[in-house]
């Protein structure tokens, strides 16, 4: 990959990384946002290339296997996860690369703390993994509904305090410990307008091939929109981190939306800059010894005459 082409995709993420000790207001980033770009001219290119780019170094990344490289995707309903997972991850290796869904906690994992059930989905070395949702529910869905909390059944002395400010510094040491042993954290939040949510839900209703998708919880959690934009300026704000920082994803735009995701994992992956394994001089001498046997199988190999 050329250097402008990494340039090129370092300068497309800059605006959407919110930066370490951020104090963000709910609101502040713009879901329409595009990058000067426009769907027909450049987004349809732009995103084969970047899956192209991402067929490539998750090839590496497996063969290499010393990086591991969590993505975590968070978003309000209809913002469009599902299609993101799809798309971008449209050309890799469907073995070097696992999708986790967190639906409600099962009463096992509710019998441990809030963390264990996410480090059993943690990617292993020369693998991508994929959370569609993450740890940061136990920060946005719990917080917006304490009834979840309760489910937790917390001691009294744990839930003194500020509990969620608790929270965020658990789940920083925790990414810090995984960045540390080399697993990068590749962080997403898919940014949805209000009126493009409902332009969503209402094509959910419309069209029948879309009828599965329909949620009535998803309506009656937009009557805790506002609640959500401040959990998630709070969340941005306390966990955008030097090793694991967060990036909002624009979101109005699907197409925007793929590309700007392909962007920052390729981003991360390139970074990494991960290697085929090199073959020694006595590595290189067994793979022509190999060579010279197969090639000797060949029909069109001459064979000695067998003596009579």
């Amino acid at each position: 990959m050329s250097d402008i082409q990494a340039d090129r995709i370092a300068r497309l993420i800059a605006p959407l990384r919110v930066p370490a000790r951020a104090k963000l207001c709910p609101g502040q980033y713009d879901p329409g946002y595009t990058g000067g770009l426009h769907r027909h001219r450049d987004g349809t290119d732009l995103l084969e290339r970047g899956v192209a780019l991402l067929t490539d170094y998750q090839s590496r990344l497996a063969a290499q296997n010393i990086h591991g490289v969590l993505v975590v995707l968070q978003a309000l309903d209809a913002a469009g996860k599902d299609g993101t997972i799809r798309h971008v991850m449209s050309g890799v290796n469907p073995q070097g690369v696992h999708v986790h869904s967190f639906k409600v906690p099962s009463p096992e994992e509710l019998d441990h703390d809030f963390l264990w059930r996410y480090a059993q989905r943690l990617p292993g070395r020369g693998e991508i993994a994929i959370f569609n949702r993450s740890h940061y529910e136990e920060v946005l869905v719990v917080r917006v509904h304490p009834e979840n909390l309760d489910r937790q059944r917390l001691p009294a002395e744990s839930r003194r305090g500020d509990l969620w400010r608790r929270r965020f510094r658990a789940i920083n040491a925790w990414e810090r410990h995984l960045a540390g042993n080399g697993f990068r954290i590749v962080k997403l939040f898919l940014n949805v307008s209000k009126e493009e949510q409902r332009k969503r839900l209402l094509e959910r209703i419309d069209r029948p091939d879309k009828n599965w998708k329909f949620s009535a919880a998803d309506v009656a959690e937009r009557q805790h929109w506002d609640a959500y934009q401040d959990a998630y300026a709070d969340m941005l704000s306390h966990t955008s981190t030097p090793w694991a920082p967060w990036y909002v994803i624009p979101a109005d735009h699907k197409w925007f939306a793929r590309i700007a995701a392909a962007a920052v994992i390729a981003d991360t992956l390139i970074d990494i800059d991960p290697r085929y394994p090199a073959v020694d001089r006595d590595g290189r001498q067994e793979l022509l010894r190999f060579k010279s046997a197969l090639d000797a199988e060949s029909p069109g190999a001459r064979h000695p005459r067998r003596a009579r």
